[in-house]
């Protein structure tokens, strides 16, 4: 069977430009937090621009096999008639979360506080990802957790009487926070939990929505258990890690102007604005009128000279999904970019640090890995053969790499994209990538 039929390789071929006009997917992390709120809220809920991508179908899949009933009547409208707070119901079988890191995460802070047994596995990706970051603070609230060397398979005990905890997270991880809220829930007393740094904050905001009350300051979050939610109706915005790479595409070859229509504009997401503003990309951002909970706007992007930059540390959290687009944007800068502060980027769906050197050291950037970053030359670029390593986000970094490269790109192992991204190759297309697959 080839490559075409199986979805596990781009080639992508040089290209001059991209423009126009285009919608990306709804947001992966706000799709996933409204299923599951939904999923124990008093009567029903309607999840509007709904991500069908695999990640997202897996918490789907997990949460009707605990009990709770969800129908489709579209691909992007989902209706949750919610199991109410106490109204989950043990699973038959392992709750699979195939490559869905986030889902694992946050569903072991709302199984934590039930009165059953559960199990999450992931695909093989998942199941070498550590869980450990959230197992510990959930074992202090009183959880019975148990993990294979800190990995998955996650075993659950039920029954478990969680106590509320002030827990400060030892590194800032919107992941970690949402799933000790989430156990806060169920737990006796106020649960607090302080960051380091911001971290996205889609959680508090549900929470509000299905009328949870929070209290939050500049680095800390706490909220009384006991509550109950009830259903509501959350509208995903187009997800912004998804508009980066068309950010970074417009950033390099955008002459005519590029825009990126309906994109979640949270503050504790877009790190990579700021980020490319510092390199001098000319960016616009057009915020839509009453917001809902979630900001939005249209995003119109031009080519841009763009130079190296030392980034902040204080942006790495608020940009930590988009490194590996960013990364390409330095290679098309003049000079020499440095990120330091990023380890985290070495425990995603693949060390993506070493993958980003790996791959553009191979088509040409002089590159230095670091412990917890990287340092980076921009230069000519080369085409040539890039292993994706399986992550998704690795894949498309590359594919907009080619509006760089002297070659084609011949990026492997890219079947990972439909996890957070479905429809990609179409859209980069649209916008002017020579990409097949």
């Amino acid at each position: 069977m080839s490559s075409a039929t199986t979805g596990r390789r781009y080639r992508v071929l040089p290209a001059a430009s991209v423009q126009g006009e285009l919608r990306v997917p709804g947001d992966k992390s706000i799709s996933h937090r409204a299923l599951m709120l939904g999923g124990i809220a008093d009567g029903q809920s309607a999840i509007s621009g709904f991500l069908a991508s695999e990640d997202c179908l897996a918490t789907l899949a997990a949460l009707s096999a605990l009990g709770v009933r969800i129908e489709r009547p579209q691909e992007t409208l989902v209706q949750v008639h919610g199991a109410g707070r106490d109204g989950l119901r043990p699973p038959a079988a392992p709750l699979d979360m195939g490559n869905a890191g986030t889902a694992m995460r946050l569903l072991m802070g709302l199984l934590a506080g039930q009165g059953f047994d559960s199990t999450l596995i992931g695909d093989a990706s998942l199941m070498r990802r550590p869980m450990e970051r959230v197992a510990a603070p959930l074992r202090a609230m009183g959880a019975r957790i148990d993990t294979q060397a800190g990995k998955p398979p996650v075993r659950i005990h039920g029954g478990a009487a969680l106590q509320g905890i002030d827990y400060t997270l030892p590194m800032a991880s919107a992941q970690v926070k949402s799933a000790l809220l989430l156990a806060g829930l169920y737990a006796q007393g106020v649960s607090t939990v302080r960051e380091p740094a911001p971290t996205r904050d889609h959680t508090e905001r549900m929470l509000r929505g299905f009328g949870v009350q929070l209290e939050s300051a500049a680095a800390r979050v706490s909220l009384a258990g006991g509550q109950r939610l009830t259903g509501c109706h959350v509208a995903v915005p187009g997800d912004f890690s998804s508009a980066a790479f068309f950010l970074v595409a417009g950033c390099l070859a955008a002459r005519h102007g590029l825009t990126i229509r309906d994109v979640g504009v949270n503050p504790t997401r877009t790190g990579l604005l700021s980020m490319l503003r510092l390199m001098g990309a000319d960016i616009e951002v057009r915020p839509h009128p009453a917001p809902g909970a979630e900001p939005t706007a249209d995003i119109h992007v031009r080519a841009s000279a763009l130079r190296g930059i030392r980034v902040p540390e204080a942006l790495v959290p608020l940009a930590i999904d988009e490194f590996p687009v960013f990364f390409i944007a330095a290679a098309a800068a003049s000079g020499e970019t440095v990120v330091t502060g990023a380890a985290e980027l070495r425990v995603k769906e693949s060390d993506r640090l070493a993958a980003m050197a790996a791959g553009l050291a191979s088509l040409g950037i002089e590159c230095e890995l670091l412990p917890d970053g990287l340092r980076l030359q921009g230069g000519r670029m080369r085409g040539g053969r890039i292993d994706s390593h399986g992550d998704h986000r690795i894949a498309m970094a590359f594919a907009v790499a080619s509006l760089l490269a002297s070659g084609p790109i011949e990026i492997e192992d890219v079947a990972n994209v439909a996890t957070s991204f479905p429809g990609f190759p179409r859209l980069a297309r649209a916008a002017g990538l020579a990409l097949e697959d």
